[in-house]
């Protein structure tokens, strides 16, 4: 499947002159949705199928944007063995990770609103205080406002090793930044797609491979209906959410992003996300406590 691949039940968040709008891609046409992704994921599952079930067709071209309009993205750690193994070797803390991974309750953090989201072939960030920067390919999981398993979608949790592994605290700098978080092309709903899914990761430099690696969504520690209900149990989300369930494709410690690069993630029967890859922020290491005051 390349970036430009549609499969069956796709559904885009379309951008034409006119404003944004969803469809979906059926019988090899596209249909325009009734309302807007925050519609959808407000009813029912059933009643959300049959919305989609009566698009209507289009007869305009459009963009594709990132496929969220006000939903919260948040992510899963830990839940590949692989990961574990990684996050242990980099951190001076490394106890913690090993306890997550077996503990009942799964780690879970918020990465980033809506407005925030890399949709395909936008750039995502590497932090300029970073020495270490690493994509992170990941199924996305497409929740109802109601917790019920709506879809799935190729993810891009980009993330700063070098941070996170200084001091595990820093989590939230390593992870919510400028264009951490992609999403795309497409979000495929349960009853278009089954699991579990190939995830396939390349590093395109120079227009040779740096690296690529492949994994699968069978190897994650947790289900998806487990890790939904964690990330509902005390807070509600009226409009749905997106949940990123972690990565087991880590580059070798020898290898960081660059600015120029790009990355693929893959997911298998969903989609290709595409994005290059930029610097983003400021360097305020080396400056003395006393010149911050």
């Amino acid at each position: 499947m390349s970036p430009t691949d549609v499969p069956e039940g796709a559904i885009r968040h379309a951008v034409t002159r006119g404003g944004r709008r969803w469809v979906v891609r059926t019988d090899g046409a596209d249909r325009l949705i009734e309302g807007g992704l925050a519609d959808l994921l407000a009813l029912p599952l059933d009643e959300a199928r049959a919305r989609i079930d009566a698009a209507t067709p289009v007869d305009h071209p459009f963009d594709v944007a990132a496929p969220v309009d006000v939903q919260e993205v948040w992510a899963a750690g830990v839940t590949y063995e692989r990961s574990r193994d990684e996050r242990m070797a980099e951190s001076t803390e490394a106890s913690i990770y090993d306890r997550v991974y077996v503990a009942e309750r799964p780690e879970l953090f918020f990465k980033a609103p809506a407005s925030r989201v890399v949709g395909p072939g936008e750039p995502v960030g590497i932090r300029v205080d970073s020495d270490w920067d690493v994509p992170e390919p990941e199924l996305g999981l497409v929740f109802t406002s109601r917790g019920e398993l709506f879809g799935y979608v190729p993810g891009n949790d980009m993330s700063s090793r070098s941070i996170e592994g200084d001091n595990p605290l820093y989590l939230p700098q390593a992870k919510v930044y400028e264009a951490a978080c992609a999403l795309g092309p497409a979000i495929v709903p349960v009853w278009a797609v089954e699991g579990p899914f190939d995830i396939g990761l390349e590093i395109e430099r120079d227009g040779a491979i740096a690296f690529s690696g492949t994994a699968s969504s069978a190897s994650i520690t947790r289900t998806a209906e487990d890790l939904g209900a964690w990330l509902f149990a005390a807070m509600p989300f009226p409009s749905g959410a997106v949940l990123l369930t972690g990565t087991g494709i880590v580059p070798p410690e020898s290898f960081t992003l660059a600015a120029g690069d790009v990355v693929r993630v893959s997911l298998g029967g969903v989609g290709v996300l595409e994005n290059p890859v930029r610097e983003v922020g400021t360097d305020l290491r080396g400056r003395t406590k006393e010149g911050t005051r």
